[in-house]
């Protein structure tokens, strides 16, 4: 195990969450809706904003599992990592000169970077199993976790200092303090990316690799109709992954109507943002302690007592009436966010196909992109035919209970076994492969 590329992969969480705090959670909403779109009506800019993510996690549902093949048949994944974080760093620059009314151009950005974060985060997951073994997987996968809540939080705690004291910083005004905070996110994303573009692990690639775009696109697309009728070979991981839509979007849902939800029920902005940096810096040590957990008692178990939890925060949500029972749950959602993430994280790695992880994890990015519009969809319309969002809430019990009932039918050993086999099976086509590439560049001798 290389100690230091699994440093840089860690830092690499550091660097992104950085955006995931920042920009998704706590600025650019509100400065999508105050500025870019302060042409038009707060219901229509809601909108807006609600469809730009829509397509943004859109395009990155349909390129992943493509990218993903292409990764795994070139053993680059770090390259692929390299671009998307480029895309997303330029993208989330260009939000510092976005100026009234320029919606469009704000919506486009927010594609882009959306693009470039999410569609890394595929490469990134995918380098799980090239960098640790799988009795360290979990502790790894924690710590990725754990650092990416400081790194988010640290800057976002500065953030929000540049934003409501901007004189402390030299700065004009509110607005000023935001576009500092824009190219503060996309300099911290690319500075504490560096390590993990140095010492991005590698695998061989394939006999399979073709010289041109073009015949990517081909064997890419071949390889991905492949991987829709195999996954049935491997019915752990296939629980494994019904499961995870499911929790997936109990627990998704939760961060992107978290603060609407609050809103709804009359607490204040500041509150709000104090909560989500309270998740932060709690996520961080909860994380480390549970990964080490996970490691001793096994990632599927400390997984169900995290979405059991989820489930008490639901019940706990409903009854919600003032801004300290929603900093209580805000620090019960950051003790059991991360390790319910990195704990499926592992376990996937385990369950996949070492030589294809990318691929598969572009799989589980494209239908858990997909899966995900349920969560928030059940949310509004249990809301909307109630008259309240609470019963939207408690709502989401059933995602977390349905997620736990099927992760409890997984059978973690066989899924690894299962996962085994076919990598020996993949590894000796490849050899065949390679010798009849070698057979036929001997000429002839007599």
């Amino acid at each position: 195990m290389d100690k230091r590329a699994v440093k840089a992969w860690i830092m690499y969480d550091w660097a992104n969450s950085a955006y995931a705090t920042t920009i998704l959670a706590a600025v650019l909403p509100v400065f999508y809706a105050s500025v870019a779109a302060a042409t038009v009506d707060k219901d229509t800019a809601a909108s807006y904003l609600a469809y730009t993510h829509s397509i943004g996690m859109l395009c990155v549902a349909l390129l992943t599992p493509l990218l993903g093949t292409l990764a795994d048949l070139s053993g680059r994944k770090g390259n692929f990592l390299r671009v998307f974080t480029v895309i997303g760093v330029v993208a989330t620059l260009g939000f510092s000169v976005i100026g009234e009314g320029d919606w469009l151009l704000a919506s486009a950005l927010l594609v882009l970077s959306t693009i470039g974060f999410a569609g890394g985060n595929t490469f990134y997951d995918a380098m799980l199993p090239d960098l640790v073994p799988a009795e360290r997987r979990d502790m790894v996968s924690s710590q990725g976790y754990a650092y990416g809540y400081i790194g988010g939080g640290l800057l976002l705690a500065i953030n929000l200092l540049m934003i409501q004291q901007p004189g402390w910083f030299g700065l004009p005004d509110t607005l000023a303090g935001t576009r500092l905070a824009f190219v503060s996110v996309a300099l911290w994303w690319l500075l504490f990316s560096i390590p993990i573009f140095r010492y991005a692990p590698t695998r061989p690639a394939s006999p399979e690799l073709p010289a041109s775009w073009t015949g990517y696109a081909k064997v890419g697309v071949r390889r991905l109709r492949q991987t829709f009728g195999q996954i049935r070979r491997f019915p752990q991981l296939l629980r494994m992954l019904v499961a995870f839509w499911f929790f997936n979007d109990g627990i998704n849902t939760i961060i992107l109507m978290a603060t609407i939800y609050g809103t709804s029920i009359g607490i204040g902005t500041s509150d709000l943002m104090l909560a989500l940096m309270l998740t932060q810096f709690i996520g961080f040590p909860c994380t480390l302690l549970l990964g080490a957990w996970a490691q001793r008692w096994g990632a599927k178990r400390v997984l169900i007592v995290s979405l059991s939890v989820y489930i008490c925060i639901v019940i706990l949500g409903y009854f919600m009436t003032q801004a300290l029972h929603f900093y209580i749950l805000a620090g019960l959602v950051g003790v059991v966010q991360g390790i319910s993430q990195s704990t499926a994280r592992s376990l996937f790695s385990n369950l996949m196909p070492a030589g294809r992880t990318g691929e598969y994890f572009g799989f589980v990015n494209i239908t858990g992109k997909f899966a995900s519009i349920f969560g928030p969809f059940v949310f509004g319309y249990v809301g909307q035919i109630t008259g309240s969002t609470r019963w939207g809430i408690l709502s989401l019990i059933f995602f977390f209970a349905a997620g736990i009932v099927i992760l409890l039918m997984v059978n973690v050993q066989k899924g690894i076994q299962d996962a085994g086999l076919a990598d020996q099976e993949e590894q000796e086509r490849i050899r065949g492969l390679n010798t009849v590439r070698k057979a036929t560049e001997i000429p002839f001798t007599s």
